[in-house]
């Protein structure tokens, strides 16, 4: 699926053109994981000709609490045309960490640069990434850039929804992956230099979670150095031709409401029963159904924000020593269970 020769053109949004330094929101969480203080909302701002630009932050890598970084939003629309599937539209929206007060940025440092692991993230059908902004902001105030793409057929705006292009869906993702890379490594404006090309995961809800297991462990579609996945309530696409774990996988973490009815948790513990040969974790959610984890800051939104950061911390970043931490977080009497190894929850 990657082998293809593809041509990407690089658009930008018309409200954030990179090479124009266009303006930027800038978002600061003060709070600990599982904690939405109103500040993280985007903060009010000048006009975009008076703005300073937010540099990226050149702190070392952070120790895995959300709102240790400010948080800021970079819009770009890349396209891609072919293999017969004509010209697909990924708008993409990243989220960085960034150093200085909002609005007051300090200027770009190029110390610190390339530290910050990148985190793809793939929305559910119908789905768009503006409905992921808690948690996701959550992931980039503790030193991630964290990436969510539209898919051209499945997003919340398409008039003409097509479930079953979910098919090409990780070869978008690992497009975007290429993209962002690229302008870390070439680029100029805010992603330059900021991103660890080496340190690379994804992560993906409902079909988006079929999508990114797929990329760490679907023979078709397996993305080559992924550090981690993130599959939240996913389940294994049937239309993806190929084999299912047949070969060593990243460590993946599998979340899963006990009370979903979308996809159900068989659909999570057989991808978790299955990946035999790579780390695995497992998280039930108890009474939680498919949207509100995930979606928002309530309850469980909070316990999930806290273990996936403590995973992308252990097995993304290398800080190698929040196991116990993830544990904590996941093990809540009433609320939730972390399981790992095969262990069942």
């Amino acid at each position: 699926m990657h082998g293809h020769a593809i041509r990407l053109t690089l658009v930008f949004a018309a409200v954030a053109v990179l090479l124009a330094g266009a303006g930027y929101a800038v978002r600061q969480l003060t709070a600990p994981p599982g904690q939405h203080p109103a500040a993280s909302k985007p903060a009010a701002s000048r006009p975009a000709a008076a703005r300073d630009s937010p540099s990226p932050a050149a702190s070392p890598r952070p120790e895995g609490q959300a709102g240790d970084f400010q948080v800021a939003e970079q819009s770009f629309i890349f396209t891609e045309s072919g293999d017969g599937l004509g010209t697909r539209i990924l708008p993409v929206l990243v989220r960085y960490p960034v150093s200085g007060q909002s609005g007051e940025a300090s200027p770009a440092a190029a110390a610190g640069a390339g530290e910050f692991p990148l985190v793809i993230f793939a929305p559910g059908f119908l789905q768009c990434g503006v409905v992921y902004s808690d948690l996701l902001t959550q992931w980039a105030s503790a030193g991630y850039v964290v990436a969510v793409v539209n898919f051209p057929e499945t997003n919340c705006h398409t008039p003409n929804p097509n479930e079953s292009d979910l098919i090409h869906q990780p070869r978008d993702v690992a497009d975007v992956i290429s993209r962002l890379d690229g302008l870390s490594e070439h680029g100029r404006g805010p992603l330059a230099g900021l991103i660890a090309t080496s340190r690379v995961a994804v992560a993906g809800h409902s079909d988006g979670g079929d999508t990114v297991a797929a990329m760490a462990a679907m023979s078709c579609c397996r993305y080559p150095g992924l550090r981690a996945a993130i599959v939240l309530s996913g389940a294994e696409w049937p239309a993806f031709a190929g084999r299912w774990f047949g070969a060593p996988t990243p460590p993946m973490l599998f979340v899963q409401g006990s009370a979903d009815t979308i996809n159900p948790p068989a659909a999570s513990m057989q991808m978790y029963q299955a990946d035999t040969t790579g780390i695995r974790y497992y998280l039930d959610l108890y009474g939680a159904q498919h949207l509100p984890p995930y979606e928002g800051d309530q309850a469980p939104e909070p316990i999930v924000a806290q273990v996936t950061i403590g995973f992308l911390d252990q097995y993304l970043a290398g800080d190698g020593d929040e196991a116990s931490e993830m544990e904590s977080a996941g093990n809540v009497p009433g609320a939730a269970h972390l399981v790992s190894g095969g262990a069942q929850p």
